[in-house]
């Protein structure tokens, strides 16, 4: 007779607790930077613009990231797919579509600067 014990066997599922993963909370500053642009109705800053932001020493305010928010918008409203946006002393490159910041520069790096592949301008 064949005698088998139900507790000799391997399990068939391995527990996914038990590989011992450990996930490092990240305080990078591009990290903190999408996390408070994700919490702000969805714009979003690409990989590129918030390395520009970071080289060029661009500090954004909440009041200024409203502010970014409302010109993509605008510019939706206006068919706009691609927009420059000037806020102050800063210029901003973004897709409409994406509601994403492509790029970010300031006034110094702005002289002498030519912008393409845009169809309008938002200026505040």
């Amino acid at each position: 007779m064949f005698n088998y014990e139900i507790n000799n066997r391997p399990p068939l599922i391995k527990n996914i607790n038990q590989q011992n993963k450990t996930i490092k909370p990240s305080t990078s500053f591009n990290h903190i930077l999408q996390e408070e642009i994700e919490n702000n109705r969805g714009l979003k800053f690409s990989k590129h613009a918030t390395e520009r932001l970071k080289q060029r020493d661009i500090q954004l305010k909440p009041q200024e990231i409203d502010k970014l928010n409302q010109a993509i918008n605008t510019a939706a409203k206006k068919g706009i797919k691609e927009t420059l946006i000037i806020m102050d002393n800063k210029a901003f490159i973004a897709s409409v579509k994406n509601k994403t910041i492509i790029t970010a520069t300031t006034d110094g790096v702005l002289k002498d600067n030519v912008f393409t592949n845009i169809d309008g301008a938002v200026i505040l």
